[in-house]
């Protein structure tokens, strides 16, 4: 899988621009605040149709205009795909592929995708839970269109869930009973799916976090959920799920709020059988983070049978020579686009395929 083109009207700082890559590597190279990252920013909107940075769409629209357009040609081992994206003020969007409306937004995700790598990943591993739950959901999603459609609901359930609580009398809990009914179903598909990822990642990421660290350091991803028995059926899960949103009934009124069940969940990430979020040094925690990422680069590639495109938005700055090396020695057979300040310091690391532009001022000054 690879992004051919990519062209853009009225995409943040950009009037007009439209480029090709190479199927290696790519460089983006300037000056910070000069466009690099919206150009993967519009990529990576492309394959999930969201922003990584922001959650308001409006946001992408330059603020001269009313609206934005995205196209982008993906080639694909089967069939390639085109996909196309406007964004307008009033927060909606419409979407085609391959010359096709599409009105879900399901229909979009697994049709091209990337891993995006930048440093506001380190939240992964330096914040608080929702952003483990966020990665472990937007990297669910690309791959399962059945997740996104219980978290979807999970979510919608558990809102009015909430605003029965809130408003909670005697009458209504027959009411919750049917809530809590279709939380146990939709979450415990959530819940078995994500224990399952993390057995992925914890598959993927033993050997690639020891060639990083040189076999010094040994990581472990362990989920923590309100399930005590968690290697069982979806069933059984549901039946435990559903048994402890009953127990916690009576604290849910007086906090008025669901308080168990996978929106409260979270993972941690362990290196030498430590807490890296509470106790790993900064390399480590951007070394767990490394791992992470390509950890899910590969799990895609098993699953569709070729890479997704890899997005570094200024990470080589922010990591050592050695960590430098393994990503640049990883990206052999995948189309890599980087953004940088300059790239003398990994020249002698890229192979011939390699294509830079010069970006300044929302503009390409030059290519090569």
């Amino acid at each position: 899988m690879y992004v051919e083109s990519l062209k853009l009207n009225n995409f943040r700082n950009y009037y007009e621009l439209n480029m090709n890559f190479t199927t290696g590597v790519n460089i983006l190279i300037g000056d910070n605040a000069q466009g690099k990252t919206n150009i993967l920013e519009s990529i990576y909107y492309c394959s999930i149709g969201k922003s990584h940075r922001t959650n308001k769409d409006k946001e992408l629209i330059n603020w001269q205009r009313d609206e934005s357009y995205i196209k982008l040609h993906v080639g694909r081992q089967r069939l390639d795909k085109n996909i196309e994206i406007k964004i307008f003020k009033d927060g909606k969007k419409g979407i085609k592929i391959n010359s096709i409306k599409i009105n879900k937004l399901s229909e979009l995700i697994g049709v091209f995708n990337a891993v995006m790598f930048s440093p506001e990943d380190l939240k992964i591993v330096k914040e608080s839970p929702a952003n483990r739950r966020k990665f472990l959901d937007i990297e669910l999603c690309k791959l399962d269109n059945k997740y996104y459609y219980n978290l979807v609901k999970y979510n919608k359930v558990l809102d009015e869930r909430n605003t029965m609580l809130k408003k909670w009398n005697s009458q209504i809990n027959d009411v919750i009973d049917i809530y809590d009914e279709q939380l146990s179903e939709f979450g415990a598909y959530i819940i078995k799916e994500r224990m399952l990822y993390i057995k992925k990642l914890n598959l993927k990421g033993k050997k690639i976090h020891d060639e990083i660290s040189s076999g010094i350091e040994s990581i472990k991803f362990k989920y923590l959920s309100c399930i005590k028995e968690i290697e069982v059926s979806k069933e059984d899960l549901k039946s435990q799920l559903k048994e402890q949103l009953i127990k916690n009934r009576s604290s849910d009124i007086e906090k008025r709020g669901t308080s168990i069940g996978p929106h409260r969940e979270d993972f941690s990430i362990l290196i030498n059988n430590v807490d890296v979020k509470s106790f790993g040094s900064q390399g480590q925690q951007r070394t767990a983070v490394l791992t992470i990422k390509f950890s899910s680069l590969e799990i895609i590639k098993d699953i569709i049978n070729e890479y997704p495109v890899l997005l570094l938005d200024d990470v080589l700055s922010e990591l050592d020579i050695n960590r430098q090396k393994y990503i640049l020695n990883s990206i052999k057979n995948v189309q890599t686009i980087i953004t940088c300040t300059g790239i003398d310091s990994i020249r002698e690391y890229l192979d011939d395929d390699v294509k830079v532009f010069n970006i300044k001022n929302g503009m390409i000054t030059n290519k090569n």
